[in-house]
């Protein structure tokens, strides 16, 4: 009986050890500056060009794992997606610096506020 203890705990032990290194090695692969510049700005602009916002004319940059954007869109949702979109492919830090034309739907201004 003890023998068989033995076994699980070390087969239990095993397995968690294992389960562990899959997670690293899988958890933080971009932020360990795994891909070079040249990777993350590829993989950016593939998934800039699949997407809605690639038709803003935004452009991004990578250098140091840092992604930087710069342009113009009309559509406020395109700035956040452009974040994440640089997140996702790689980039460790991201400078946003796309800029929100007036033209852009607000939804703020629709709201009246009545006073009685």
């Amino acid at each position: 009986m003890k023998k068989i203890f033995a076994v699980l705990s070390l087969f239990v032990f095993s397995l968690g050890v294992y389960g562990q290194t899959l997670t690293k090695s899988h958890a933080q692969p971009h932020s360990q500056g795994k891909f070079s510049d040249a990777e993350i700005e590829a993989t950016i602009k593939a998934k800039l060009a699949k997407s809605k916002i690639g038709k803003d004319g935004i452009q991004v940059h990578v250098k140091g794992g840092i992604a930087t954007w710069t342009g113009n869109t009309s559509v406020m949702q395109h700035k956040g997606a452009a974040t994440r979109m640089a997140r996702t492919a790689g980039a460790i830090q991201v400078v946003n610096n796309i800029k929100i034309s007036d033209q852009a739907p607000n939804p703020l201004r629709k709201v009246q506020v009545k006073t009685n």
